[in-house]
């Protein structure tokens, strides 16, 4: 006989009158005076079992029944009584009468109940293989998987094949830390883990495997928050033969296939907006485009007030003055004075030094109908000039930000999407409650580092730069627009990728403008090199966060939601207590010795 005949949650009133034998955990032991009720949990749901006295031994071994207990049982699906159908549940309209009861594993007392929504986050990482048997974990984790096989179907029927590579490679000196591995058997020598297949899909690409794929792990060694873990999961995709703007095309269809397939949402055509116009508008290159809030730009204006914080401002290199309308902000009923000198506080978070602001009680008014310390810093015309630029009505609020670019877009960036998340945004309609798709495109392929006083990729040095903008590298790399895109969603980048470069010349280029040097670029990527001498195709590709989409999906707080075992803000494993010291003979054979730390055990 088979251990069992059906997963618990789905048995549905289809099975009325049969008898179905059922494996699962106890939820719940409920005792009704003489009748014992359990609720029996698996993957897919719940099922209620009632035991009576009439069968005396299964009674008696259902009396010692607690919370986790694993068990088996054999019974007969009949309805529930009128009165206690449970339409929430796919089982809600049944009950199992049982027949045979047998417990295939007893459990200790569990450190918490698996209903509790008020649990920490250690506790729950601590003792995560029973929070994975909570149903949201399930929930999450089934959807998980449908959504990689989702994933598959579609560059399966796409002609895309799934090719692995290494996770021993050589440290390469862009983007994040590296996790290093040393190497037992090469003295003083090192593998990384990849931190992307990037090097290797693009060597596929010229060995004539034009549409490849891998559902991989990639490692970065970099400061963690809830969308980013140091070990995490791409779908990452490569392809020769398609232009820009076919790969957006293909990746936005699968994207939407697996949304519709998976999870029964349909997303709305991406539209496209370019860096540029993000940043002028949003001051971020993921805006969050349910929020109603737009950047005013007034550096120009700004330039000529008496107002220091205003003028200076406008005035330095790479400087920038904006203001943020907020309609219904500063009426009755609008922000209280204590949001307003919270969001002071939070946006220094971002560097800035403060938040002026300005209440329009009266538009018409001119200066008088305006409420703000800063006010008897402007002139006449510039205030007028404000209110005019802005659109700002009676009980408006207008918030600045006055400093070096970065520092205003992030700063006021924050304080946008955080306003119109807020329980006043959403009340003042400020917030659209709805999928909100974005391609963000033509980023720059460069941006100066001020520490290094060089230019570094915006997103790594393979990315090809426009048609006729190859000559930029040398003489004005600032000007230079790459090939580059990114998949946004609800204010989160999912994903983002580029059409490579193919031409070991246009390559070469580009390690000059950042300053490797031949033999430093011969070094660290001259197996590239190389192969781009063997009539390397056009390719470019995407690589999207598994993790990130589906937390989007699932409405998850935080990637660590959606992945099994995940790694704490302090890239711990709570539940293995990894990392952690290894003895001294392992770090022997390793050829390393430990400085300034704890010793080995």
């Amino acid at each position: 006989m088979a251990m069992r005949s059906h997963y618990c949650g789905l048995v549905t009133e289809a099975l009325m009158g049969e008898t179905v034998t059922l494996c699962g955990w106890v939820n719940r032991r409920r005792d009704h005076g003489g009748v014992i009720f359990i609720d029996v949990r698996d993957r897919e749901g719940y099922v209620q079992v009632v035991c009576d006295p009439d069968r005396a031994a299964n009674f008696a071994i259902a009396e010692d029944l607690r919370n986790e207990f694993c068990v088996q049982i054999k019974g007969l699906v009949r309805a529930r009584p009128e009165g206690t159908v449970n339409d929430a549940l796919k089982s809600g309209k049944i009950e199992v009468l049982c027949h045979e009861l047998k417990v295939l594993n007893p459990s200790v007392t569990p450190p918490f109940l698996l209903d509790d929504d008020n649990l920490s986050e250690t506790t729950r990482l601590t003792h995560r293989v029973l929070d994975l048997r909570r149903p949201a974990m399930q929930r999450n984790m089934m959807l998980r998987y449908k959504v990689t096989m989702e994933t598959r179907k579609f560059l399966d029927a796409n002609g895309f094949i799934d090719i692995e590579t290494p996770m021993l490679g050589k440290s390469t000196p862009e983007g994040a830390r590296d996790y290093l591995v040393p190497s037992r058997v090469h003295d003083g020598s090192f593998f990384a883990l990849p931190q992307s297949p990037q090097l290797f899909k693009q060597l596929l690409m010229v060995a004539g495997y034009d549409r490849y794929y891998q559902i991989v792990k990639c490692f970065r060694d970099e400061d963690l928050r809830a969308d980013r873990q140091p070990e995490f999961t791409q779908i990452d995709i490569e392809t020769s033969f398609l232009a820009e703007e076919e790969i957006r095309e293909m990746f936005e269809g699968m994207v939407r296939t697996m949304f519709r397939n998976a999870a029964g949402i349909d997303l709305p055509v991406f539209p496209t907006m370019t860096y540029g116009d993000a940043m002028f508008k949003y001051g971020s290159d993921k805006p969050d485009l349910r929020v109603k809030l737009e950047f005013t730009e007034l550096t120009e204006l700004m330039k000529r007030v008496e107002f220091k914080v205003f003028s200076n401002a406008a005035t330095m290199k790479d400087g920038r003055v904006v203001a943020l309308r907020v309609p219904g902000g500063g009426a009755e009923g609008g922000m209280s004075r204590g949001e307003i000198d919270a969001y002071q506080e939070f946006v220094k978070i971002y560097g800035a030094k403060g938040l002026a602001y300005i209440k329009v009680n009266d538009a018409a008014a001119g200066r008088d109908g305006l409420q703000s310390p800063i006010v008897k810093n402007l002139d006449d015309a510039t205030l007028a000039e404000i209110i005019a630029r802005t659109g700002a009505r009676n009980g408006d609020i207008l918030f600045f930000g006055a400093d070096k670019e970065k520092v205003v877009n992030d700063a006021i960036g924050a304080l946008r999407v955080k306003i119109g998340h807020s329980a006043f945004g959403k009340k003042a309609g400020l917030f659209d409650d709805r999928w909100a798709p974005l391609w963000v495109v033509d980023f720059p392929m460069f941006e100066f580092d001020e520490e290094g006083q060089r230019w570094s990729a915006v997103h790594h040095p393979f990315t090809a730069p426009k048609d006729g903008h190859e000559d930029l590298m040398d003489t004005a790399p600032e000007k230079c627009i790459a090939k580059a895109y990114d998949m946004v969603l609800n204010g989160i980048e999912m994903g983002g990728g580029s059409v490579r470069i193919h031409r070991e010349e246009v390559q070469s280029k580009v390690f000059r403008a950042l300053k490797i040097s031949a033999e430093d670029a011969q070094l660290k990527f001259g197996f590239l090199l190389d192969a781009l001498q063997y009539g390397a195709p056009p390719h470019g590709g995407i690589a999207i966060g598994l993790d990130r989409l589906v937390m989007l999906m699932t409405g998850a707080e935080s990637i660590r939601d959606v992945i099994a075992f995940p790694k704490t803000q302090r890239a711990q494993d709570l539940l293995t207590q990894a990392p952690s010291p290894v003895d001294e003979k392992q770090l022997r054979e390793l050829h390393i010795k430990l400085r300034n730390s704890q010793p080995a055990v």
